[in-house]
């Protein structure tokens, strides 16, 4: 192969057979149910890297079921967003969501989140699950359960507009590639917009949420100390490509 045609051809590792298809992801019938709870506002100032900063005391605990993914396919993730502020270069503050940690079961998209986004993507089981009345959703890290979490089953309904809003928020999170003398390469802060999200359906109802101490999947870190609010909800929508708002290497 010529220098030419590695440089025409280069999209993602592995060079001859990538792990995932060139964008863009489209998603259909996307199911989450989120948690929203209080934890210690010190240990968010701890964890969130500026120039974010941290609004509040909340964590959105989220399982998102994508049984039909361009590209992706069908599989479940789960993991914490922390609400944050993020001043553009322009001057534009903006509210969004700091993607803190993931995990979910499927190769091709935690290649393809980490290398292109950086999403914070570790191999686990997460599941979603309806059983009569109620939604259980676990997270277990090997034979480990780390996440239990439970919510009524579209008990009310919810208003979409508030959603819809929510949805239009960007989310943040850091890249990072190291050199192959692991020094860092790449360390940016990143940030996507989920974009074509089409709402089918809102619901709330009564939710509890618990997290479990384990080496490997730290989500504990943040514990709860209260719940806030639930919702379940389905979308289509497309996952927009990133743009790096900040490179922490700049000199």
């Amino acid at each position: 192969m010529k220098i030419a045609d590695v440089r025409k051809n280069a999209f993602a590792m592995p060079l001859n057979n990538p792990s995932y298809p060139r964008p863009p992801y489209k998603f259909y019938n996307r199911e989450f149910v989120v948690i929203t709870y209080r934890t210690d506002p010190e240990l968010l100032r701890a964890l969130v890297p500026e120039p974010l900063e941290v609004i509040g005391d909340t964590v959105n605990y989220e399982f998102i079921r994508m049984p039909d993914s361009t590209g992706f396919g069908d599989y479940t993730e789960t993991g914490q967003v922390i609400p944050v502020r993020f001043k553009d270069k322009d001057g534009t503050v903006q509210e969004g969501g700091y993607v803190h940690a993931m995990y979910l079961d499927d190769n091709s998209p935690i290649a393809g989140g980490r290398e292109i986004w950086g999403f914070p993507k570790k191999l686990a089981t997460p599941k979603i699950s309806h059983e009569n009345e109620t939604l259980v959703c676990t997270l277990h890290y090997g034979s480990v359960l780390c996440v239990n979490a439970t919510m009524g089953y579209k008990h009310r309904e919810l208003d979409h507009a508030p959603l819809i809003k929510a949805l239009a928020k960007p989310a943040f999170m850091i890249k990072i590639v190291p050199h192959v003398d692991c020094t860092p390469r790449i360390c940016e802060l990143v940030r996507y917009y989920c974009e074509d999200v089409t709402l089918k359906g809102a619901w709330t109802g009564p939710a509890a949420l618990q997290l479990f101490d384990h080496a490997m999947c730290d989500v504990s870190r943040l514990p709860v100390r209260e719940v806030v609010s639930a919702s379940h909800y389905i979308t289509d929508l497309t996952l927009g490509l990133g743009e790096v708002v900040f490179d922490y290497l700049a000199k």
